[in-house]
């Protein structure tokens, strides 16, 4: 058996090592010849992956048997047409996946079917007339990018034009949703639906920085904070959006706001949480998400059995950096030996030009810090940001370590 896997980014690396002990052959395709995971893969091809035609091309001349990703919504919508389109499996048909990774397309069905949501207006051109209604601060995004790409805050109309203008030019189709920013904290809710069943998995804060009106991550946390009734209605509205875009059977992210008694939905996804958030999945409730996003890719329906694994907190912080060249880690093997750190990843390339922080695709690295108490948390963590590096080719460290504070 064969299968072709689109994008080669740190997920990938774990979907590809699980394909082959189940010894199937391996293709990957990525834009970036540089693709972390290339290394893991039996065959790798430069490719542009959301080019339909060159995926479909390419599918067919390697004979696959089918094709898959995780944890990349943008990607999943190319998995899906393109296995529709050779009659491959795939877990999800076309026109659902379009529903789920547009955001004017989900933010309709949300309105037509009573899924709380903010305000908003879907454009492809630039018109204050059109968002007159809509009360500042407004969140501006493209419909179809990934990783908090182009989604800014606009505070004044000034702002809001240049935001958009930015915003039109990331969107492949240059459509534009301008909505009502949600005050409140963010929840990323992972769940599994199951003949039609959502079942929650993994309800996490998602910490992010707001700079220069760029909403980045720097942090998921497990468990999150809300109230019984809060997370009532977490259950509720996953069940809802899985009755009102039929899914049957799919992994499930949900990003919400809690403004401490209701739960605000900014959008969601049929597929598993992006970079590392599979191991938050695992380390709070036992479930590998990836193993089972290749059992519905087989056919096979997958047990899904969460489970108390006995940690209290469970963390992912992202690392970014200073301008620079990310050479590489310095003291992470050493803080994993001694226990500070339960996993530690490299999210981008050796060599890579780091020019900033702009938004989360910036992150550089990634660890998992698992503990049975908010002190025992803060004490490996302030270990780890007291001796960890990122380095140049000089040997200068270019780590953020100030954008890695304690948990509250």
């Amino acid at each position: 058996m064969k299968a072709l896997i689109l994008a080669g980014g740190l997920p990938q690396i774990e979907l590809l090592k699980q394909l082959k002990e189940r010894r199937i052959e391996t293709v990957l395709a990525d834009g970036n010849a540089n693709a972390i995971a290339r290394p893991y893969a039996d065959r790798f091809v430069q490719l542009p992956i959301f080019d339909v035609e060159a995926v479909k091309n390419l599918a067919v001349a390697e004979q696959v048997d089918f094709l898959i990703t995780v944890c990349a919504d943008q990607v999943l919508l190319i998995v899906a047409q393109v296995s529709e389109m050779l009659g491959l499996p795939c877990y999800i048909d076309y026109q659902t996946a379009q529903n789920v990774s547009d955001k004017i397309l989900m933010k309709r069905i949300f309105k037509a079917n009573g899924i709380p949501t903010s305000r908003f207006v879907e454009t492809s051109r630039f018109d204050p007339a059109a968002f007159a209604d809509l009360r500042y601060p407004l969140v501006v995004k493209p419909v179809d990018a990934y990783s908090s790409r182009g989604v800014r805050k606009a505070e004044n109309a000034q702002e809001l034009e240049i935001f958009y203008r930015e915003a039109q030019q990331i969107s492949r189709s240059g459509s534009v949703i301008v909505e009502e920013y949600c005050p409140g904290t963010e929840i990323s809710v992972d769940a599994f639906i199951t003949n039609g069943k959502a079942k929650i998995l993994c309800v996490s804060n998602s910490e992010k920085i707001l700079d220069d009106g760029r909403f980045v991550i720097f942090r998921g946390r497990y468990p999150v904070a809300a109230s019984p009734a809060v997370l009532q209605q977490i259950e509720e509205v996953a069940q809802k959006i899985t009755d009102a875009f039929h899914l049957v059977n799919a992994p499930l992210l949900i990003q919400m706001i809690n403004d401490g008694e209701h739960v605000s939905v900014l959008e969601f996804c049929a597929r598993t949480g992006g970079n590392m958030k599979y191991l938050l999945i695992k380390y709070s409730c036992g479930v590998d998400v990836i193993s089972a996003a290749i059992d519905l890719s087989l056919g096979i329906q997958p047990k899904i059995d969460p489970r108390d694994m006995g940690n209290r907190y469970v963390v992912n912080d992202f690392i970014y950096c200073r301008p620079g060249v990310f050479d590489r880690l310095e003291g992470f093997d050493q803080l994993q030996r001694e226990g500070v750190l339960n996993e530690f990843h490299a999210i981008r390339p050796q060599g890579m030009k780091v020019t900033g922080v702009t938004s989360s695709s910036d992150r550089i690295a990634g660890v998992n810090i698992c503990a049975g108490s908010l002190e025992e948390f803060n004490q490996k963590h302030r270990a780890f940001v007291a001796r960890a590096r990122i380095l140049d080719p000089e040997g200068n460290d270019i780590m953020r370590h100030d954008l890695l504070p304690d948990l509250k």
